[in-house]
């Protein structure tokens, strides 16, 4: 009895110390778990300072500045390259986006003007002057007849002076010499609009209002300056309203569609679509690829805009954006939609639908109510009554 008694207290003492020994951890064990202590530590440590530095940076990309401007919003302010230009009933003045005033142009009175790449126009009566992207006057003569309007492309000016119904077409480069002219085509019409496309704007478009005929019909004609029309559409009963030139193709707004047409007039009927009710209030034309035009519903586009849905057409891509409130306006900037409410600013990438709000810093009590264009080096121009300011865009 005292040996079983021996044996079991002998069992259990050596069962004690198995369990003892493998509860004591080795040295080695311990040398690993500090070591997986230091590297959990060094992860934790870096996912801080990344999520540090995400968040900081993200924030600075959310900034946004406003500037206020040295001009009112019914002196025909308009964006120019980096900066602004507006007239003061006597001079045209160009602003940077920052409101610094760069150069002033003394034009005289009742004087309207039109801009392009590198060159803008100033007429009033029969006097036109060009004048370059410094303020330097490169043409200013007297034309022969009453000047309707003009337009500036990259290399010449398309002039349309005379009678409302008996125009004359006339070409200039842009330092004023005459290079084409054209009158014959526009016999009995109204010419509606004009402006260049093609290699460094060779080719030309106009639109033109037979208003004589039993049924008013817009009449496109495409030219190649310098050389002779290259065609001619009838566009039926329907505004057309905007071209737009993007890889070799025209893309031709009316109130009902937007129509293709190659350089002869040669339409791509497949390429037609449906556009009634919305109006096309910007667009963007990349180096390479598709215009992505921005559209609004037609109601909403009145003097006094109160925009809730935005349309966009890429190719034959169509997408519809409800904004998060109303807006007095709308843009794009490098793929990105740009909206204007009274004290917000959205945006919304061309690949999502989502748009991020940001605050507008305005002064207190200050609502923005008119959108006028957007600078070329990202400064949205807003109005707020008669007062004018410069809002940096906010990027990703």
């Amino acid at each position: 009895m005292a040996r079983d008694n021996q044996n079991i207290n002998d069992q259990l003492y050596r069962t004690r110390t198995r369990n003892a020994a493998r509860e004591r951890p080795t040295q080695e064990q311990n040398r690993k778990r500090q070591i997986r202590s230091w590297v959990i530590l060094v992860v934790v440590v870096l996912a801080v300072a990344l999520g540090i530095h995400f968040l900081g940076s993200y924030g600075k990309g959310k900034e946004i500045t406003m500037t206020k401007l040295p001009c009112y919003s019914n002196q025909s302010v308009t964006p120019f390259r980096d900066g602004v230009l507006y007239y003061d009933g006597a001079s045209i003045h160009h602003l940077s986006s920052s409101g610094t005033i760069r150069w002033s142009f003394p034009a005289g009175t009742g004087v309207s003007f039109a801009v392009g790449p590198t060159h803008l126009a100033l007429w009033s009566g029969t006097q036109l002057y060009l004048v370059d992207k410094n303020g330097n006057a490169t043409y200013n003569e007297s034309m022969e007849g009453t000047v309707q309007f003009a337009r500036v492309g990259e290399r010449y000016a398309a002039v349309v002076i005379g009678e409302d119904t008996e125009p004359k077409l006339v070409v200039k480069d842009l330092k004023g010499a005459q290079v084409d002219a054209e009158q014959e085509a526009f016999s009995s019409l109204m010419i509606l609009d004009t402006g260049f496309y093609g290699d460094q704007g060779q080719y030309l478009w106009t639109l033109a209002l037979d208003v004589f005929g039993t049924a008013p019909n817009t009449i496109m004609n495409t030219f190649q300056v310098g050389k002779m029309n290259t065609g001619e559409v009838n566009l039926g009963e329907a505004l057309t309203y905007k071209v737009i030139y993007e890889n070799g193709k025209l893309r031709v707004f009316s109130t009902r569609q937007v129509y293709t047409y190659d350089y002869k007039c040669v339409q791509d009927t497949n390429a037609t679509m449906l556009v009634y009710g919305w109006k096309l209030i910007d667009a963007e034309v990349p180096d390479r690829g598709s215009a992505r035009m921005l559209l609004a519903p037609t109601s909403q586009t009145s003097s006094t805009q109160i925009i809730s849905e935005l349309r966009v057409l890429e190719g034959m891509n169509d997408k519809r954006y409800t904004l998060p409130t109303t807006c007095v306006g709308a843009g794009m900037y490098r793929g990105n939609i740009y909206a204007v409410a009274k004290d917000y600013i959205y945006r919304a990438d061309m690949n999502s639908q989502k748009f991020f709000g940001y605050k507008i810093p305005a002064p207190e009590g200050t609502e923005v109510t008119a959108f006028l264009g957007i600078t070329s080096d990202g400064r949205m121009l807003l109005a707020s009554g008669e007062t004018m300011y410069s809002l940096s865009l906010p990027q990703k």
